[in-house]
């Protein structure tokens, strides 16, 4: 089992990445867009923790930004009809946190925002994990802050503005982190104010 891979980053893409070892060895490691948005430029060191597919015509690895991010991509893989590629994808729609939660709600509209995924594959995956995804824990705290319904209710709005979920999560969070606080509407103009300098 490949746990942890350290070493230059080599390539990207939005997809996958290229991380040459100390010991000469480059590995191609597919992500999730909440990766790709946090790496380094190309030649500097990084750091993911992965997880091996290993299928009869193919090993594959995935890298995330913290163990918490591969241990829900990891309890995704359980539910029915979920593969790497779509658990990837749903990942990329959503932090992994803001999935944790829309799971223990049972909250089949968010789900529903992922690409691919329609209500039946929604509730089926809320069937399947409901119960189980306390097993990943709480995300540690230096990953995100405590969800609040005010913050809930500001990601929607940007999303509603046409920002993809996982943006809107992140520029919330950093809102959030450095201490603003108020009604939604102080937290989104605090956000667009993060998402149109970027």
């Amino acid at each position: 089992m490949i746990s942890q891979l350290a070493g230059t980053l080599v390539a990207r893409s939005l997809d996958r990445v290229e991380i040459m070892t100390a010991g000469g060895v480059a590995y191609e490691c597919h992500i999730p867009l909440s990766v790709f948005e946090s790496l380094p430029t190309e030649g500097k060191p990084v750091t993911l923790y992965t997880h091996l597919s290993v299928r009869e015509d193919a090993w594959q690895l995935y890298g995330f930004e913290s163990p918490y991010e591969r241990s829900v991509f990891q309890r995704l893989l359980i539910a029915k009809g979920v593969g790497p590629a779509l658990a990837l994808g749903i990942l990329s729609s959503l932090t992994a946190e803001r999935l944790v939660r829309a799971l223990r709600e049972k909250d089949v509209t968010t789900l529903m925002r992922v690409p691919r995924v329609g209500q039946k594959k929604a509730e089926q995956i809320i069937l399947d994990l409901a119960d189980k995804i306390s097993a990943v824990g709480n995300a540690p705290s230096a990953t995100g802050t405590s969800a609040s319904p005010v913050s809930d209710d500001a990601v929607r709005a940007l999303v509603a503005l046409g920002y993809a979920q996982v943006e809107a999560d992140r520029a919330v969070r950093a809102v959030v982190a450095a201490g603003s606080t108020g009604d939604v509407s102080v937290i989104v103009r605090a956000a667009l104010g993060k998402l149109t300098t970027r």
